[in-house]
């Protein structure tokens, strides 16, 4: 029957080891810092007040709030050079921080670094940013950090689904697995371990009940093997408070990776309003890959029975300008420094986010590494 859902609920006096019962989560004493900024609190306090969420608006007791709606801060990671050449890793160690440096003008950044790193961290990194000291595999906290949810009375949780390297692909992955659990501790935040491989870069969610993801990852058999679309489908709804899932087929390629992580094809951006990459090109293997989910996307409706707009980004060659990150007030977008590339992609993300400041921020060196500033960065909801 596949493997069960196990969610315990954890106190933030107690997070409990991970999931495999004969490993125990060491004893972690990291002291906490007063980072929360004042207007971000303030910011948080006028969201709960003035939004008194009703129960035919929102689907169930705890949900996934969209990525749009005010954040308390950004997680990250800072990359360490595991898994990098190392011609390559001194340009993704640049634009890891340049990434969290652009977040940090618009929302608190935390970001987990290891020890031994922390030097050049310090040196990349602005100042606001709040260092969190720990050992890390790789820099992908859209996919191995926290994964929140919120019952819109203040009280937030982390479901802590298993990380397992992408299907096994980049071992060592143990601290990365861990990840979650030392922020949890870091923060006294509550957990819930969650026998169920996900990554966060496999799904996005509009904030209403409505979950995209792709038949490809979800169903790999280096995920959940034997654990087929039904029992998905209720696992998910169970854990993160929706009641639509919509599946589309397969992500872009190539992608050796994540086996067609949905943020990088298609994402929402709005309720109702979705954002698909698209190309013209016949030859490209990606044109059958993205008319599908076209075909898709037009036959389906969201959990609130609206049809869905779509809105087509031109897909280019050298980053996935979809991949990108909205924060509090500005969306970070991944650029080739390339205006042939870059220039249809940004003016149609600006028309799209007219109340957002649009940031571009060097990205070739990170999708060289198989993903984009989404990939690198996860929001903590207000």
């Amino acid at each position: 029957m596949g493997q069960l859902l196990l969610v315990f609920p954890v106190r933030q006096a107690m997070v409990l080891p991970l999931l495999d019962a004969s490993e125990e989560l060491e004893n972690m004493r990291m002291s906490r810092r007063q980072f929360m900024r004042g207007v971000t609190a303030t910011m948080g306090a006028a969201f709960y007040a003035n939004q008194a969420m009703s129960e035919d608006k929102r689907p169930s007791e705890h949900w996934m709030p969209a990525e749009w709606e005010p954040h308390e801060r950004t997680l990250m990671q800072f990359v360490p050079p595991q898994n990098w050449p190392a011609r390559d890793y001194p340009d993704a160690a640049q634009e890891w921080a340049a990434v969290a440096n652009a977040v940090a003008e618009f929302e608190p950044v935390s970001i987990a670094v290891r020890p031994q790193d922390r030097a050049l961290a310090g040196r990349l990194l602005s100042r606001a940013i709040d260092i969190v000291e720990m050992p890390l595999n790789d820099g992908w906290s859209r996919d191995s950090g926290p994964i929140f949810v919120h019952d819109g009375r203040g009280e937030r949780r982390i479901r802590g689904f298993t990380f397992n390297g992408w299907g096994e692909k980049f071992p060592p992955y143990d601290a990365d697995a861990k990840v979650k659990w030392r922020f949890a501790e870091r923060f006294g935040w509550p957990i819930d371990p969650i026998n169920f491989v996900l990554e966060g870069g496999a799904i996005s969610v509009d904030g209403e009940g409505t979950l995209l993801t792709t038949e490809e990852c979800l169903l790999h058999p280096t995920r959940n093997p034997g654990l087929g679309t039904a029992a998905q489908e209720t696992l998910l709804k169970r854990t993160l408070g929706v009641e639509k899932i919509i599946w589309l087929g397969e992500g872009i390629s190539p992608d050796p990776i994540t086996n067609g992580h949905v943020d990088g094809l298609c994402v929402f951006v709005a309720p109702g309003t979705v954002l698909l990459q698209s190309t013209e090109d016949r030859n490209d293997e990606n044109y059958a890959i993205t008319r599908d989910a076209k075909r898709r996307l037009r036959g389906e409706r969201d959990a609130k029975g609206r049809s869905l707009e779509i809105i087509e980004l031109p897909l280019q060659d050298d980053v996935l300008h979809i991949n990108l990150y909205i924060c509090n007030g500005g969306v970070i977008v991944p650029t080739a420094d390339d205006p042939r590339q870059d220039d249809a992609p940004m003016a149609i993300l600006r028309e799209i986010f007219p109340d957002r400041q649009v940031v571009g921020v060097t990205g070739r060196v990170i999708a060289g590494g198989g993903g984009g500033v989404h990939c690198i960065t996860q929001q903590v909801p207000a």
